[in-house]
């Protein structure tokens, strides 16, 4: 099941970018920022990638993450800000299990945001998971638009160069690593799958342990 997913979301991502260029890159980064699990990790690294065979600007690869980051992240503040924190909680309990979207995340970044402010916006962009979600809180919480948006695409800047540059470095050195990789190709994947795999679970375990202490709570009420 998690190798499906991921080959799925690794092919769309490839197809993606390569058949739209930049506003492929746009559109995936925006996709994962609304908070639907399209990992960054793989989107800008590919084009990191394209940037090595010449069929992309590394500057431009970066502006497009930022933008793609920014989009989406604004839809995100526009529904927290919108609908509020309840109906946001009513969605996640009815429809996130099917993307492994759990309260819990939710209440972590709410927790990020309450304890670090609104500079949180930019630093969490630097950060896996939570980067993901830090909009909804900030639009709970209606924090000024301009503020958000500088903060967001700034840290998003940072987090695209970032991967695609790693991604270009590994086109480089991809010559003198493919045949030493080819001979563990079958070791690197089961690897990534166990590494998956164990993603999955620690969410699912923390999924339950959050479930467990809501009925604690209630119980105490």
């Amino acid at each position: 099941m998690v190798e499906t997913i991921i080959g799925f979301l690794a092919q769309f991502i490839i197809i993606l970018i390569s058949k739209l260029s930049y506003f492929g890159i746009v559109l995936a980064m925006a996709i994962e920022s609304a908070c639907i699990p399209l990992p960054s990790e793989i989107i800008m690294p590919f084009s990191g990638f394209l940037v090595f065979k010449g069929e992309l600007n590394f500057w431009l690869v970066s502006l497009a993450g930022a933008v793609g980051c920014l989009l989406g992240s604004l839809l995100a503040w526009w529904v927290g800000a919108r609908f509020g924190e309840k109906a946001i909680r009513q969605l996640i309990r009815r429809y996130g299990k099917f993307v492994l979207v759990f309260e819990y995340e939710l209440d972590e970044a709410q927790e990020w945001f309450r304890r670090h402010g609104e500079l949180i916006t930019f630093t969490s962009r630097l950060l896996p998971v939570v980067r993901t979600f830090i909009s909804l809180p900030a639009g709970i919480a209606q924090m000024n638009l301009a503020r958000f948006s500088f903060y967001t695409f700034t840290g998003s800047f940072i987090w695209s160069a970032a991967l695609a540059w790693v991604g270009l470095k590994l086109g480089e050195n991809w010559s003198a690593i493919s045949n030493y990789f080819r001979k563990f190709d079958i070791v690197i994947v089961l690897g990534f799958l166990i590494l998956a795999g164990w993603f999955v679970h620690h969410k699912l375990k923390k999924h339950r342990q959050w479930q467990q202490k809501e009925k604690e709570a209630k119980k105490g009420d």
